[in-house]
């Protein structure tokens, strides 16, 4: 298990613009503060992939998404409640909330609350956080952190250890008012 101080100089660095590799339910992830412009244009650069595609925003609790969700109907809010923590992505009507570094060329952006650990505790000292898997585009998933180490050498400020989650699949995507199936898990 990561300690929890390294957990806390990870949201140190993320505070202060660092993009970091870290552990999830399934693959690595690439993540930073996306409310940091610099720091998701330089994570996006890492991984050679365009803005226009958008992100994943991931937390530790639905609340930390409140912001987005004040006009929602109950429906939505309970889809979404009802499969969180978990592997479960939806695609939510960002209302013009969040900035185009974000949610690229889409009227949606992808949430996820985590269920793995060391992404809960991370998120609870920093908020939401970018989150997009470890790896070049076009290349696989990294699910070492050897293979991060591979693909992303010197380019990233801070590889937090730990294990996987132990699922097989990134999480399965859905549209949240659609309820439709966009990846399956």
């Amino acid at each position: 298990m990561v300690s929890s101080w390294r957990v806390q100089q990870a949201a140190r660095e993320i505070r202060a613009g660092a993009v970091i590799a870290y552990p999830t339910e399934a693959v690595w992830g690439l993540g930073c503060d996306p409310w940091n412009e610099e720091a998701v244009d330089r994570l996006l650069a890492i991984k050679s992939r365009s803005v226009d595609k958008g992100l994943i925003l991931i937390a530790d609790n639905i609340r930390q998404f409140d912001f987005l969700f004040e006009d929602f109907p109950e429906i939505w809010l309970d889809r979404m409640g009802s499969t969180w923590p978990g592997p479960n992505t939806w695609l939510v009507p960002h209302q013009n909330m969040l900035p185009e570094w974000i949610t690229g060329v889409h009227d949606t952006v992808a949430l996820r609350v985590s269920d793995h650990p060391v992404v809960r505790e991370l998120c609870s000292l920093v908020g939401p956080l970018v989150s997009t898997s470890a790896n070049p585009q076009g290349r696989p998933a990294a699910k070492s952190r050897l293979r991060v180490e591979q693909y992303f050498r010197g380019q990233l400020d801070l590889v937090l250890g730990g294990a996987l989650g132990g699922r097989r699949n990134p999480s399965v995507i859905r549209d949240l008012v659609t309820g439709e199936v966009v990846r399956a898990g």
